[in-house]
């Protein structure tokens, strides 16, 4: 942030930036495929990377780049199966998925009343062909860069789902990588990958991956709760938060500091406002090490607002350090470059490494829309991204602005300050199904908005129940006092709903980072759009927004409730099969549309019959480290496996993987925990599980062994789930349960009935009438008839509105 700036242009340096040319050979044989996969004329060269994955290039001069990019960081694929006919004119290339056919020698781009001309691709079985120039508008796009910028910055440009089946990217001016620095294209040439897979979208993803390198994984800590807020806080003031959500039992994982934690004015500069600093204010934090060291203690983990625009003022603690670097004299203010390499690695080395030896966990590049150039915007992301990659020991991340290429490396994306309301609210699915379009998952949007806007109860609850369920959950106020971030500042009835989302959050972090390593090391998306399987639903507004969420199918409640009723009628697709709401064990048979009645407290959650979910039982606070309890949710109905992954202190080299195997019989389960590979240490040596067997009655017999020896459980019913607890159980090796009974399954089934039931005995209504109002809504009348009954209670003084309603309520039955 700068404001009314002073002239300080006379006081500027700029450090020297070098600038090589490329080498004449790469010897890398990763940016080069089999030769036996490439055909090459004078001008052009096509590379069949995969079955549904070409690489075309053309270039007058016949220059071609077997470079590392900014994108492109493999092309060394396994040779696919693939048919080559040409002569001296023509080729024809044929794989599975596609037929390419080009005439030679010829620029790719055919003209616009023959754009096809020379170069065309066929979608093989379809009637559908890309040609170069292809406007793909039934492409679902995917990056932007921010919401808080222009329209420009918030327009989506294409990504890799499509409808038609075909997708590409341009890979032609982005620079290329000659093993020291990056260096321009000259302009002339295409360089293009087009993908073409038809219904096969999550293979075609999977190599963009290995086109581009496998998504970063984060640190567990990311997966839990996150708190910002603008404001001055001084030590004492941040450990007071902390301190906060511990007395409210609301864990925390992430305290993220805004731009006031370093100076912000200087006498110098009265009328300067500064975003860019290095150094800790004393006003403030008269001990940043002991303080962190303190969050420490408490599982709570630092990352520091860092703008770095304005360049490196005089008053920074390591200002003669990198002044010396750059031999700089007379307190010289030294300007920033995002394009310069030698900055970059002197600002990680002498300002930012002082801090990561202070122990702060992580950093926030803030750097705004209109502040730098996109391209300059993914140099930095890359330089301190890959600066932290290379210099800590742990896994490091970085939370910044999309720098629009290969954004899955690093890793989290953060859509900028956004406006308060529920029209941001319905935009936040769309944003994150689009970014899964293009690889991205790790999203990170502000929890009910930033600024602006009204704040209200519900959209507090909504955006947080969103949040629990969306890869990042962080929380980011601004300045003034009627915003009501805060969980505490809410009444104490919404607050116990808060407490119980927040809370969940942070025991589905074994869920959750089994899926986070899945996505880094196999390229399967955590959030998946329920349009790659269902793409009608994409143009059904009821729908479109639903997601998968791991193997939970989310479906977003975005609109208001219903205020006579005190609960949001909300429409929802359930797919094929046996699905059951996560938090009631509600069955819902799948391939068919509802209506339902959600309370504040409710929220569309659903997992398939065999679901296994693992969540944290541990009972420490801010805990995100491999937890010593665990506490196992089990859904009747079909075998099923989830292999949990943990390892030590983010180090994938030490690291434990267990199956978790159930095996259904009606009446007949067993669950088997057992080691699949790792190492000792990752976790406690014992650990205590809770197997919670949803929608099951007692059973009469309960056995339970580690390897061979017979072991202590306690069991017992809680609500409509069976629990069995054992405790001190070694974890390594294969411990089973063994559950049986006679009819020992609740079917549970969903019904309206139930749903009405419920509003009507919520509603301020005379007790009598009720009964009366529910003689007619579940008698055997016909629809029509029960209407005419309903009409008929005016005279015993019932309301209009609430005649509307149980007639509104009769169409939702006739639906069903």
């Amino acid at each position: 942030m700068m404001e009314n700036n002073e002239n300080v242009s006379s006081q500027l340096v700029q450090p020297q930036n070098q600038v090589g040319t490329v080498a004449v050979a790469n010897n890398n044989s990763h940016y080069i495929p089999n030769q036996e996969m490439i055909i090459q004329g004078n001008t052009y060269r096509i590379s069949v990377l995969s079955e549904k994955l070409l690489r075309l290039e053309y270039h007058p001069d016949g220059i071609f780049c077997d470079y590392e990019t900014q994108l492109v960081k493999f092309r060394d694929f396994k040779k696919p199966e693939f048919e080559l006919t040409q002569d001296s004119r023509f080729l024809v290339i044929k794989t599975k998925y596609f037929t390419l056919s080009y005439t030679k020698e010829k620029n790719f781009d055919g003209g616009k009343l023959m754009p096809m001309a020379n170069l065309k691709v066929d979608l093989n079985g379809t009637d559908r062909s890309w040609y170069y120039h292809h406007p793909e508008v039934r492409n679902y796009k995917g990056n932007f860069v921010s919401l808080d910028g222009t329209s420009e910055d918030r327009y989506a440009q294409n990504g890799l789902y499509s409808v038609d089946g075909f997708a590409s990217i341009d890979d032609s001016n982005h620079d290329i990588y000659d093993g020291n620095k990056y260096i321009p294209r000259d302009g002339k040439g295409i360089d293009l990958y087009l993908f073409v897979y038809g219904n096969d979208f999550e293979s075609a993803l999977k190599e963009y991956f290995q086109l581009t390198g496998m998504p970063a994984m984060v640190p567990r800590y990311a997966l839990g709760n996150w708190w910002c807020r603008d404001l001055e806080y001084n030590q004492e003031d941040l450990l007071g938060v902390v301190n906060h959500f511990e007395k409210q039992k609301i864990p925390l994982s992430i305290l993220l500091l805004d731009y006031p934690w370093h100076v912000t004015k200087l006498e110098e500069y009265p009328n300067m406002v500064f975003s860019t600093g290095y150094s800790f204010r004393k006003d403030l934090f008269s001990n940043p090490k002991e303080f962190i060291q303190q969050l420490h203690e408490k599982n709570v983990h630092l990352g520091l607002n860092f703008n770095p625009i304005q360049g490196i003022y005089p008053h920074e603690d390591h200002y003669q350090d990198i002044a010396s670097y750059f031999q700089i004299s007379d307190n010289k203010i030294i300007a920033f470059d995002p394009l310069n390499p030698i900055l970059l690695d002197a600002i990680y080395r002498f300002l930012i490494s002082p801090l990561r030896d202070l122990g702060v966990d992580f950093l926030w590049n803030d750097i705004k829309p209109n502040e730098i150039k996109k391209e300059a915007l993914w140099y930095f992301n890359q330089s301190l991204y890959s600066s932290l990659y290379t210099h800590t020991g742990n896994r490091p991340f970085i939370l910044a602005r999309n720098g629009m290429i290969a954004t899955h490396r690093y890793p989290i994306t953060y859509t900028g300050k956004t406006l308060i309301g529920w029209d941001m609210l319905k935009l936040i699915p769309m944003i994150n199904q689009q970014a899964s379009n293009i690889g991205v998952n790790f999203i990170s949007n502000d929890v009910s908005g930033n600024y602006g806007g009204i704040e209200e109860e519900e959209l507090y609850v909504r955006s947080i129940e969103l949040a629990t369920f969306s890869p990042i959950l962080r929380f980011h106020a601004p300045r003034g006092k009627y915003y009501r971030k805060e969980p505490w500042r809410w009444n104490a009835r919404t607050l116990e709903v808060i407490d119980n989302y927040l809370i969940l959050r942070h025991r589905l972090i074994p869920y959750l980072y089994t899926y986070a390593y899945h996505y880094h090391k196999d390229g399967n998306l955590i959030l998946k759009p329920l349009y790659y399987q269902y793409p009608w639903v994409y143009d059904d507004s009821n729908y479109k927004n639903e997601y998968y969420f791991g193997n939970m199918l989310i479906a977003p409640i975005l609109t208001k409730k219903d205020v006579l009723i005190n609960r949001t009628i909300h429409k929802f697709y359930i797919p094929e099969g046996i699905w059951y709401d996560f938090k009631t064990g509600k069955k819902f048979p799948g391939n068919k549309e509802y209506i339902s009645f959600f309370r504040d407290e409710d929220y569309p959650v659903f997992v398939k019959r065999g679901a296994i979910i693992p969540l944290s039982n541990s009972d420490t606070t801010n805990f995100t480290g491999n937890p010593a309890s665990l506490e196992i949710q089990v859904f009747p109905g079909e075998s099923n496996t989830f292999d949990l992954y943990e390892d030590k202190e983010d180090d994938e080299t030490k690291y434990l993987l267990t199956q978790i195997d159930y095996n259904y019989l009606p009446s007949n389960y067993t669950v088997i925990i057992r080691t699949l590979g790792g190492n000792r240490g990752v976790v406690d040596d014992y650990r205590n599980y809770k197997i919670c067997f949803r929608n099951t009655k007692k059973a009469d017999n309960v056995i339970a062994y580690f390897n061979e020896t017979q072991i202590k459980t306690v069991s017992y019913v809680d609500d409509a789930d069976f629990v069995v607890e054992v405790e001190h159980v070694p974890s390594i090796g294969q411990f089973t349960l063994n559950c049986k009974g006679k009819d020992i399954e609740i079917d549970a089934m969903r019904f309206i009935n139930d749903d009405i039931d419920s509003i009507l005995l919520d509603l301020p209504i005379n007790t009598v009438l009720k009964e009366k109002i529910s003689s007619i809504m579940f008698s055997e009348l016909p629809i029509k008839r029960k209407r005419i009954e309903i009409r008929k209670l005016k005279k015993y003084n019932l309301g209009n509105e609430y005649i509307k309603l149980f007639l509104k309520l009769l169409e939702y039955i006739g639906t069903i």
